[in-house]
């Protein structure tokens, strides 16, 4: 029967570690969570800035409904494209540097749609073994050939696009700042050559949006290289404390976008009050740089009591944290071993990280506070003393119940 092969599927899943359930998160999302009925200091948000909770975000998003009402009724195509839509784009535009911008209602909806879009059958894509999966499933989708060359290797990656047929358009597609191993994309060795050997360039920025200096544009922003950038894709719920996505570019690009990008072009747009809040966040980003300055500092301070600890976080100099374990099941153990003592760091397992690689990883957020980075030390210290570290990685040993 079905249901008893859906059984056996989790069986099998719960014997290897990687079986999944929902947690309840009461109240709202910052530095502390209440989580499954109890308060936790919170080390696994995307809510990087702590603005998610802010006022400005809320009665931005409160005065859109009073104005606009709830839905947006249709997609951007038929009656959906709304006063606020184009308000935004204009805005991220303005941020971003480029000509034009569009929004997406998620950064999987833009990745699987935009890539598509932008090369098929007789193109190929050349993808860091490391990118999201939202871009291995739109590479997939795009029917291209694929090219993936080793996490940010500029040999690789030349040798891949040396090899490559002469024919038809090449796109590397890359994070600027990986999301669970929290290193950057080395991007203007790959902006170079991409001019070197006639490919575009797509830069996906979920993780660094409103991250970086100088105006939390993100990384491209940081090194100049909005011109030499086709593609610059990147999300509003994780810094920006909103929801929904977007692709910065030419105008060219954001025409051929409304045109020809399927996830765009079926389905529902953004509702006013999204739009609303995510306009109020690039503006309070943009005016208060002093959340980015206390965010590396926290960063710092974690990141170095950590790593005291003998605890390692692999090239990560961001705000993302990875502390590789290896074994799934002894990932989850350390991870509830934590929160026993009220610190949320959520164990990550395959298939979002490669097998043999589940890890902690450990976000920081600019509203924490030196208590809570004090509180999270103390209890990584006491983990500390019930692991080993060996060659690859943490194991949790029977030390004692935990």
């Amino acid at each position: 029967m079905v249901q008893d092969s859906f059984e056996k599927e989790l069986a099998q899943l719960r014997e290897a570690g990687l079986y999944r359930t929902l947690r309840h998160v009461g109240g709202d999302q910052g530095a502390t969570l209440l989580l499954d009925g109890r308060e936790v200091i919170n080390f696994s948000s995307n809510n990087y800035l702590g603005i998610a909770n802010h006022p400005a975000l809320c009665e931005a998003a409160k005065a859109a409904i009073d104005r606009y009402g709830c839905g947006s009724g249709a997609s951007r195509l038929i009656s959906g494209n709304m006063t606020l839509h184009e308000e935004l784009e204009a805005k991220i535009a303005e941020f971003k540097g480029t000509e034009a911008a569009l929004v997406f209602n998620s950064g999987f909806q833009a990745n699987t749609g935009i890539i598509p879009a932008l090369v098929g059958p007789d193109d190929v894509v050349f993808s860091d073994a490391l990118n999201h999966a939202s871009i291995i499933d739109g590479c997939r989708l795009a029917r291209s050939k694929i090219s993936v060359y080793g996490h940010l290797d500029l040999n690789g990656l030349e040798r891949a696009l040396k090899e490559a047929p002469s024919r038809g358009r090449r796109l590397i597609v890359s994070e600027s700042l990986f999301s669970m191993d929290g290193d950057e994309a080395p991007l203007r060795e790959i902006v170079e050559l991409a001019e070197r050997y006639g490919a575009m360039v797509m830069i996906d920025e979920a993780h660094a949006t409103g991250v970086y200096e100088p105006n939390g544009a993100g990384v491209v922003a940081k090194f100049g290289l909005g011109e030499r950038v086709a593609v610059q894709m990147g999300t509003l719920g994780k810094a920006l404390g909103g929801f929904g996505a977007y692709v910065a570019g030419s105008a060219a690009l954001r025409d051929l976008l409304i045109n020809r990008c399927r996830s765009f072009i079926f389905t529902t747009s953004l509702p006013p009050a999204v739009m609303a809040m995510d306009i109020a966040a690039v503006d309070l980003v943009i005016k208060e740089p002093q959340r980015r300055q206390a965010l590396r500092n926290n960063c710092g301070t974690l990141r170095n009591g950590l790593e005291a600890l003998g605890y390692s976080l692999g090239n990560s100099r961001s705000q993302i944290l990875p502390l590789i374990v290896g074994d799934a099941g002894a990932c989850m153990k350390l991870s509830e071993h934590l929160l026993a003592r009220g610190v949320f760091a959520q164990g990550i397992r395959p298939p979002t990280v490669p097998p043999g690689t589940a890890r902690l990883r450990i976000t920081v957020m600019a509203t924490h506070t030196q208590d809570h980075l004090r509180r999270a030390l103390a209890a990584f210290e006491e983990a500390a003393k019930k692991t080993r570290i060996e060659n690859r990685g943490w194991r949790i040993e029977d030390r004692g119940s935990s």
